[in-house]
């Protein structure tokens, strides 16, 4: 569902300026493309982004929207790609998938610097931490577990050529293909020339090594977890969000970064980026959301911890490059605990490279 119209106040166009935002262009456009839209148009960057750059845009009639952007600076070459992002979920409209409505792409960089996209702006619970999750009741919790496994089950049982995603990118090698992508990007997030932690190359030569047989050809979206998605009152998943990283290949590698980030009550050392959502009583254990998923997929989760190493070191690389950035001066988006990242990408890294080699 779509949050409900604000009537209480209309945005000023005195209003301050938001990075990431020129103002006018991007209202312009927005007055132009947006069917519905009525200006002045106000701007509120959301917090929880690391990435891509979310802005929730209100309008004069009380409209909420969802406005998403690249990062102010130091992107990467075939990083933070609009139009896939919007491709993807203009696809996903039809299926019983949850994903905002799309509302149009901008595609020239005259207008704000980068591309844009906007779609409807979904109202709902993000359990982005443990206090989150401890404003919904048990009931909530256990729902918003079944819900997630099922809505992913469902994502991946989504006939690729049916939506017009054939062509969207290459179907077979999907983990090595990923392997080299994000080795790549580790290589080029360095600073001022200095090499990253080898702990990171060796975790890639093992999990190279290793990579398990690809059952069949899903949309994987690459980031799926508890915090990018939307809940309703009963916690159902109502929208997934952050497309970012989306592509075709094989399903198994969203359910073992789902894992990952899946914390268990006590385990203070488990979750990866220090914030448990999930620690909370009437949450599944990963066992559970296992057994769930292989019971609404029917695939085979028996390589689940080869997935589970292999999203541990890729998130390590993402880290990495969210590190650069931030000591390159990005300044927009989520920068809490970012000047720690740096010894966190050594931690993840050892921790795949013991995890594959366990194998």
């Amino acid at each position: 569902m779509d949050a409900a119209p604000d009537t209480t106040a209309t945005p000023s166009t005195a209003e301050p300026d938001v990075e990431g935002i020129d103002r006018e262009p991007v209202s312009a456009w927005l007055a132009a493309n947006v069917a519905g839209s009525v200006p002045p148009y106000g701007f509120e960057l959301i917090a929880g982004g690391r990435s891509n750059l979310t802005y929730r845009v209100t309008d004069a009639a009380g409209h909420a929207y969802a406005l998403r952007r690249p990062p102010v600076s130091h992107v990467l070459a075939t990083a933070h790609d609009m139009a896939r992002e919007h491709t993807v979920i203009s696809a996903l409209q039809s299926t019983d998938v949850p994903v905002p409505r799309t509302l149009g792409l901008c595609t020239d960089t005259e207008v704000n610097g980068a591309p844009f996209y906007v779609m409807s702006f979904v109202d709902g619970h993000i359990l982005r931490d443990e206090r989150a999750s401890s404003a919904v009741s048990e009931a909530v919790r256990t729902q918003a577990s079944s819900s997630l496994v099922d809505t992913l089950a469902r994502l991946h049982a989504v006939d690729v050529d049916a939506v017009g995603l054939g062509d969207f990118a290459r179907r077979e090698g999907y983990i090595a293909r990923q392997l080299k992508r994000w080795h790549g990007q580790f290589e080029q997030s360095t600073l001022d020339g200095a090499p990253g932690p080898s702990v990171i190359d060796r975790a890639w030569e093992e999990l190279s090594a290793k990579i398990p047989e690809q059952q069949g050809v899903a949309i994987v979206h690459g980031d799926y977890r508890l915090d990018n998605t939307v809940l309703d009152d009963e916690g159902n998943v109502i929208a997934i969000l952050d497309w970012e990283i989306c592509t075709l290949g094989d399903p198994l590698a969203d359910l073992g970064l789902l894992l990952v980030y899946w914390a268990e009550a006590g385990e203070n050392e488990h979750s990866v980026l220090g914030v448990a959502p999930t620690a909370l009583p009437g949450f599944a254990t990963r066992v559970e959301l296992t057994e769930r998923y292989a019971a609404a997929s029917g695939l085979d989760v028996s390589h689940v911890p080869y997935y589970c190493a292999f999203g541990i070191w890729k998130l390590a690389c993402i880290l990495q490059g969210v590190y650069v950035r931030y000591a390159g001066g990005a300044a927009a988006g989520d920068r809490s605990g970012v000047d720690q990242f740096a010894d966190t990408v050594v931690r993840l890294g050892e921790r795949a490279l013991a995890d594959v080699e366990a194998l």
